[in-house]
């Protein structure tokens, strides 16, 4: 039987996108696949009071199970009025790539989806979207589509180049697809190590830096889009001090090189009302566990480094919604 998203005391992105692009900031989208990550990123945006989207991978949904994760959606609802703040939560399925896939999230409660169709023809992944839209517009269902590619690792998501999106593409594709919001590629990356280092500058302490986004592509998408919400994936900063620490205590992780702050901020005030942050919250976790095991070999209590990295976690999120994303503050527009 199906699960109507309302039931869990869920909403759809419709709101939050509108809300974002009207008030020049992006709505935190966090990946989570267990019980202290959900903690964490409620916690945070309950502080910062800030609207927030929990992603689910198709991974996610695998490791975790389907069941578990519809409920403990429906507990961050109730854990967040619990903690003093009704914020805007939405259920949303990351890098769905078949529309059975899709069609089985929104019957279970989720209430966005992503149909991520890039890694076909243009005129399949316009079919292919469509069909999704149709089935999640009947349940009050808001649909992510995608048109560029990114390359990294995020899951079951492998590409080993980037597709810059063409801005001479996206009227059609909006208009033929009826999609809510569109991912596009201006040269962020999934994973941790989102460059090598041949595509990186040095600075004078040797940091890799960066090639700077695409602001001129994202400019040109708002002239042929106007107001309609954009979506920034593979956002992660990927930060050094952190880095610092889980090398330090045996970790193995060169060369990582993530997306400036600088620069989301300024994709956060332009029509990107919706920025993906994984990797981070992935290697804040990492930092706290490996210090723990590294200073107290003896410890077996997962609670006693989970903990850690709970507060790690939360720590780099509401950091994220203050000064990046710019979200705190608007979970009652």
């Amino acid at each position: 039987m199906a699960t109507s998203y309302k039931d869990l005391g869920l909403v759809n992105t419709k709101k939050m996108f509108a809300d974002a692009t009207k008030g020049k900031y992006a709505v935190p989208a966090y990946n989570f696949n267990n019980m202290e990550q959900m903690q964490a990123i409620i916690q945070a945006c309950v502080e910062t009071k800030s609207p927030v989207i929990l992603q689910v991978s198709g991974g996610a949904r695998k490791y975790a199970n389907q069941t578990l994760l519809r409920f403990m959606a429906q507990g961050a609802v109730a854990y967040a009025k619990e903690l003093g703040c009704e914020i805007p939560i939405a259920l949303h399925l990351d890098h769905g790539d078949t529309f059975e896939l899709c069609k089985d999230c929104i019957d279970s409660g989720f209430s966005s989806v992503m149909i991520d169709g890039s890694h076909h023809s243009f005129e399949k992944n316009i079919e292919l979207t469509k069909k999704v839209v149709e089935y999640a517009h009947a349940h009050g269902v808001t649909v992510e589509g995608e048109l560029g590619v990114l390359a990294g690792v995020e899951d079951d998501v492998v590409a080993e180049h980037s597709h810059y999106t063409k801005p001479e593409e996206v009227i059609e594709f909006v208009t033929k697809t009826g999609c809510d919001s569109l991912a596009i590629s201006i040269g962020t990356s999934h994973g941790a190590n989102k460059f090598t280092p041949a595509q990186c500058t040095r600075d004078e302490r040797g940091v890799l830096i960066p090639p700077p986004l695409r602001f001129d592509i994202l400019e040109e998408i708002e002239k042929k889009l106007p107001g309609f919400p954009i979506v920034l994936h593979g956002s992660s900063s990927v930060p050094a001090d952190l880095i610092a620490v889980i090398n330090k205590f045996g970790g193995a992780m060169k060369d990582s090189v993530g997306i400036p702050e600088e620069q989301l901020r300024k994709a956060a005030k332009s029509a990107v009302c919706k920025i993906n942050i994984d990797s981070d919250g992935r290697i804040a976790m990492t930092a706290a566990i490996r210090k723990v095991f590294a200073e107290t070999p003896s410890e077996f209590d997962p609670r006693k480094y989970l903990g850690p990295a709970r507060d790690a976690l939360k720590a780099i999120y509401k950091a994220k919604n203050e000064t990046v994303l710019g979200s705190a503050g608007h979970a009652l527009d």
